[in-house]
């Protein structure tokens, strides 16, 4: 047996033992690294930790942290409040509307991983609140990032364009973009539609938050104004007016919720937050960095709610996601990606190669950076494009859309950011939720993107 395939075996018994035996598959991964880097690659430890995700590990780490105080301040309060009022009320345009801002950050150039950690956190804290699916929400964070993700100055667009040049091949900048755009889209409203999209719709619309009154707040939990009363996390100083309802009494018109005030440590924390995005977009600083200075910053100032951030920041995710890129580290290494594209690409047979080369992007970028996939997956396939049966511009837009539509998969950076931010709900269960429909995202797209895009031989 090749040791590029005992290694891609070595992957399959981790999934099944994490699955089956309820382990940290993060661990069993880190163990599997060890093993197989060791016993079959001939790697030292410095080998092995070549594919550990520092840059990942700081940014799951920073922005959990970061996002941890704002819940624990009664920042996201705040800015779900704000969420509702900006649309009447109306829930069901919320999804949608962080489906356009994700899109927007990353067509004007923000790194994809980068948008998704400034708008997930606060799009998934909406979610719990309100009811709405948290995989409804996190998919529409991540395939809004992906939709605006190939514009001509975004960062894969750039990249991706200067792939097919420096190999000569035929392209079109914004045949790239519509389709990723298109796709992302089309993605977006079946989401929509099946994980409970027509519900939300018909729930009308919620009140939009009210100041609390007087009477409200004298009066104990359970009398008059215990409809607008919950088990929301009040502010620093806040007192029982940051307090805001639960889910059960906010999906009803007739129960408002209450305004979150803006204290102090309220108003200090939106101000870091429009720093983040500020420092990330405007200068292109690294979004983990700075999010763990901005966290330490308000922690230094009000100690009392850090304390309690710290034991929120996402562990077992940063252990489940670096555990598992780590050994995908050690695959690369030892060139079983590689080995894996040069078979594919020594087909005789253009189209099939071309739709084992999608799923090949599809599966290695669910676990590995989406943009080095596309760096090796289009050189492989130059060969048989140019035999001139396969068209280069539609081709190219199909491995792209491929290796980064598969982005919701909780090993991927963006998923990642996801799971991760996430609150007040079972992890596993829902690290379960995104890996079957990061699966069938993998199953489906690239098949149908193959049959739309280069089945008619575009360019």
């Amino acid at each position: 047996m090749s040791p590029e395939l005992l290694s891609v075996l070595v992957l399959a018994v981790v999934f099944v033992i994490a699955t089956t035996r309820s382990v940290n598959m993060g661990a069993l991964a880190f163990a599997a690294a060890f093993g197989v880097g060791t016993l079959v690659a001939g790697l030292d430890a410095d080998g092995v930790f070549a594919g550990f995700p520092g840059d990942l590990f700081v940014v799951l780490v920073g922005v959990t942290y970061l996002f941890a105080l704002a819940r624990a301040n009664g920042t996201t309060d705040w800015l779900v409040h704000a969420a509702v009022r900006m649309v009447r009320g109306r829930v069901a345009l919320i999804p949608w509307v962080m489906f356009a801002l994700t899109g927007a950050l990353t067509a004007i150039g923000a790194v994809s991983p980068a948008a998704v950690a400034i708008v997930a956190p606060i799009a998934l804290s909406f979610a719990v609140r309100y009811g709405i699916s948290p995989l409804l929400m996190g998919a529409m964070v991540v395939h809004g990032a992906q939709a605006g993700g190939f514009s001509p100055i975004s960062i894969y667009g750039s990249i991706v364009n200067g792939i097919v040049e420096r190999e000569k091949l035929p392209g079109s900048e914004i045949t790239l973009f519509l389709a990723s755009l298109l796709a992302n889209l089309v993605i977006a409203a079946v989401v929509f539609a099946v994980c409970g999209g027509p519900k939300l719709w018909r729930q009308g619309t919620v009140a939009e938050p009210v100041a609390p009154s007087a009477k409200e707040d004298d009066e104990p939990d359970g009398v008059g104004g215990a409809g607008t009363r919950g088990s929301g996390t009040g502010g620093s100083g806040g007192g029982g007016g940051t307090r805001t309802a639960p889910v059960s009494t906010l999906s009803r018109t007739d129960a408002p919720a209450v305004a979150v005030p803006l204290t102090a440590p309220v108003t200090a924390t939106l101000v870091c937050l429009a720093a983040l995005v500020v420092a990330v977009l405007g200068f292109d600083l690294d979004a983990g960095l700075t999010a763990i200075t901005l966290a330490v910053l308000l922690s230094t100032v009000w100690p009392a709610d850090s304390r309690r951030a710290v034991t929120e920041i996402a562990w077992p995710t940063v252990l489940l996601i670096c555990g598992v890129l780590t050994y995908v580290g050690v695959l690369d290494e030892m060139g079983t990606i590689t080995w894996a594209g040069e078979g594919v690409g020594g087909i005789g047979v253009p189209l099939l190669a071309a739709v084992l080369l999608c799923y090949i992007g599809a599966i290695v970028s669910a676990f590995a950076s989406s943009v080095g996939i596309m760096g090796a997956l289009i050189p492989l396939a130059v060969p048989f494009l140019a035999q001139g049966e396969i068209g280069a511009v539609g081709m190219v837009a199909a491995l792209a859309v491929s290796a980064t539509v598969v982005d919701v998969s909780p090993f991927s950076t963006n998923g990642a950011l996801v799971l991760a931010a996430v609150p007040d709900v079972d992890r596993e269960r829902f690290f379960r939720q995104l890996m079957t429909y990061g699966g069938i995202v993998v199953a489906a797209v690239p098949a149908v993107v193959w049959l739309v895009m280069v089945v008619p031989g575009w360019g």
